[in-house]
């Protein structure tokens, strides 16, 4: 740790760039959509700073067209895991002991590299190989931004906080890494928490081991080697895209994993909990386990809700980037007394809904992920197609012959346990329940206990008094809260975002609750002018 009091700047959010037609940004990523779609990439593992190449390879395609293959990439197996991990371990000690302002100026560094010349080049990676539109491609590359200016600045104020110190002592308190190395296990649907989870333990001082998805390998690729350009010392962060199986077996059993930084499913999460659980005893240092996992986030309207606006926050709220994200509108609870209206305006806006490749600037909803993703969205369908207690009331079609596409789909359902309504599913599909006006209490008891989730959620009314008593009826069902607006978008400084129960341990991505998870403190006092005496003075006689 450095000994002079440098200070970070206040960040700022990330501004969007709006690529309107005729606009510069525009026709720079139109240009790079061209170039990549036109380019296969090879893509090797970075071990100890160093492109490591081997036999075991797949591909990454284009869901909306998956015959496409945009990369080939390395796959790492138990040798790659184990170079990994000693990787991480030798530059380990030289990496702690950086002034922090230095570890954290590479990050800054990186921000401004993805902000400026790789911005076209990252947004057009996501939009083509994890079915991105333009929006939803520039949203992300923004947070990813945001997640490394505003970390930094949360380094600096982690340090900063010091103890009192009574006369003649002085009390002082150093934030050390963990001892040993951190797994980051990172999702598809959002590069931004992709480069985050391994560089937030990181900017703490701690080398990581980043096993991306296979499904978005492409543009964490790059952000792995903007990290390299912006002067990450070898070994600080080993990428390694290797097999779940694998990393659990290899790296989460060793004794020096000391955190595992996660987003992805709650049973995988479940399952690691298990396997550390399993292992703890031979363990060095008892692991940091922190994971944001799944949700089956919710729109409650209240009768006094406006129309217009609760309609389209259904609409962006579950379908835009075919609500593959956490925070995605999965169920809605709607009162019978504005239904009509609802269901009207909804089936009209989704008819306006233009569904097919990203690469075109007219599209709302692409294709989902891969084919697992439209199989199990399909089967979800199937399901409530043939139940005698729901019904698909807005699309429900599927075609998967040139790219994944699920028509973005509206099912009602007669209870708000029924099986679309509590289990989370990773697709255009919003479940509806339509409740009696005069059954709010319980429908909110319903929307609180039914589901094991509580990732987001937003409540929709004019009536205060309304609103004041959904907000406490659903305090406990929502990491992150929404009035008036729809459960998605949260952004770094803004909305501290995080879930608990099964969506996770909430520990506020991009905020001080999640970096001091990375720091093991000690505490040093010390005694200017130490006492020779051994009695305390009340044992002299009276």
């Amino acid at each position: 740790m450095s000994n002079a009091n440098f200070v970070i700047p206040q960040p700022k959010n990330e501004p969007f760039y709006g690529y309107l037609p005729g606009s510069a940004e525009r026709a720079a990523l139109k240009a790079e959509l061209d170039r990549q779609y036109n380019t296969t990439v090879n893509i090797p593992l970075i071990i100890g700073g160093k492109e490591v190449w081997t036999d075991t390879t797949k591909t990454c395609i284009m869901p909306s067209e998956h015959e496409h293959v945009l990369a080939t990439y390395c796959m790492a197996g138990e040798k790659e895991l184990k170079m990994a991990k000693e990787a991480a371990m030798a530059a380990k000690a030289e990496w702690a002991a950086m002034p922090w302002e230095h570890r954290a100026s590479i990050f800054l560094k990186a921000a401004e590299l993805l902000a400026g010349p790789y911005r076209a080049k990252v947004n057009a990676a996501m939009m083509l190989g994890q079915s991105k539109t333009a929006f939803q491609a520039e949203i992300d590359l923004a947070e990813l931004c945001d997640f490394f200016r505003f970390g930094a600045k949360v380094v600096e104020s982690i340090y900063s906080i010091q103890p009192e110190s009574a006369a003649g002592v002085w009390n002082r308190q150093e934030y050390r890494p963990l001892d040993g190395f951190i797994v980051a296990v990172t999702p598809f649907n959002f590069t931004s928490i992709a480069g985050n989870l391994p560089s937030a333990p990181a900017m703490m001082g701690n080398t990581s081991l980043w096993k991306p998805s296979s499904t978005s390998v492409l543009s964490n690729y790059f952000v792995m080697e903007i990290l390299m350009e912006a002067g990450l010392p070898a070994g600080v962060i080993n990428f390694i895209p290797s097999r779940g199986t694998d990393v659990s077996k290899y790296l989460v059993t060793d004794p020096d994993m000391a955190g595992f930084h996660f987003t992805g499913s709650t049973a995988v999460f479940q399952s690691v909990w298990k396997l550390v659980g399993e292992n703890i005893a031979n363990y060095k240092s008892y692991p940091r386990l922190v994971g944001e996992t799944g949700g089956k986030d919710f729109i409650f309207a209240h009768n006094s809700a406006h129309i217009d606006p609760l309609v389209a926050a259904m609409v962006r709220g579950a379908f835009e980037f075919q609500g593959q994200k956490c925070s995605a509108a999965s169920r809605a609870f709607i009162p019978a007394s504005i239904w009509p209206e609802v269901k009207e305006k909804l089936t009209a806006a989704c008819a306006k809904v233009k569904m097919g490749d990203p690469k075109d600037f007219r599209t709302l909803v692409a294709a989902v992920i891969d084919e697992a993703s439209f199989d199990n969205c399909k089967s979800y369908i199937d399901y409530a197609k043939a139940s005698d207690e729901a019904e698909v009331i807005i699309g429900g079609e599927c075609d998967k012959s040139v790219g994944y596409f699920v028509q973005p789909t509206v099912i009602v359902a007669k209870t708000p346990t029924f099986k679309t309504m509590v289990e989370e599913i990773f697709g255009p599909i919003l479940s509806i329940y339509v409740y009696d006006d005069d059954k709010l209490d319980e429908t909110l008891e319903a929307c609180d206990t039914a589901s094991a989730y509580a990732l987001t959620g937003a409540i929709w009314g004019q009536d205060r008094a309304a609103l004041i008593k959904m907000e406490k009826a659903l305090e406990n069902a929502a990491g992150n809260f929404y009035i008036n607006d729809k459960p998605t978008g949260a952004v770094v400084g803004q909305q501290p975002f995080g879930g608990a129960r099964a969506s996770g341990t909430n520990d506020k991505a991009g905020t001080i609750l999640n970096f001091v998870r990375w720091a093991s403190p000690r505490t040093t006092k010390e005694t200017f002018v130490p006492s020779s005496a051994v009695d305390y003075p009340y044992m002299c006689e009276e």
